[in-house]
């Protein structure tokens, strides 16, 4: 009886420990972003992503994106932050503005866990794009430009993934290289 124990233990501890190597640690921003963590936990230390922590504590976001999941979030950085029209983070940051800041915040989370390989698969069934539903209610447009992953916003700006394949505990983040901004 012990010895049958003892080999389950051993087993069910590989097939983990196999399932935890098998995701890779990612480096984002300066910082290791550990598949075991969850989104939040991961973002706050990548020194590329304060302008998104920032946005995500000020909309009340926090706890949601800390939450089971599994969400896919597109995240920019703080350079795409910076590509924004002059004083619109600022805008955005107000309190007044919290309703306009989630709108624009969960336009870049989509329900699942869509790594870069599923998000392929879709572009290729849908014959060079793919329409996915973002949280908000928006659509977002994924398509391939040689290797390179690029999402489109319902207004036609693009957004390059440049860091694909973050995984977290509760879902995966893929880093872009602009904002992506709902319709009005």
């Amino acid at each position: 009886m012990k010895t049958r124990q003892f080999l389950a233990t051993a087993i069910l501890a590989l097939t983990f420990g196999f399932t935890s190597f098998a995701q890779k640690t990612v480096m984002v921003g300066g910082a290791a972003m550990y598949p075991n963590k969850n989104i939040i936990e991961n973002a706050v230390n990548s020194k590329d992503h304060t302008t998104l922590v920032a946005a995500v504590k000020v909309a009340d976001l926090v706890e949601t994106l800390k939450g089971k999941g599994p969400f896919t979030v597109f995240a920019p950085t703080n350079e795409a932050f910076d590509k924004l029209p002059k004083g619109t983070v600022e805008t955005l940051l107000k309190p007044e503005n919290k309703k306009a800041l989630q709108n624009v915040l969960t336009y870049h989370v989509v329900a699942g866990k869509w790594n870069a390989a599923s998000i392929a698969k879709a572009i290729k069934a849908g014959k060079g794009k793919a329409t996915i539903k973002a949280v908000n209610g928006g659509t977002l447009t994924a398509w391939m430009d040689g290797k390179d992953l690029y999402i489109t916003d319902e207004n036609g700006n693009k957004s390059k993934v440049t860091i694909a394949d973050v995984n977290q505990s509760n879902g995966v983040i893929h880093v872009v290289d602009a904002v992506l901004l709902p319709k009005k």
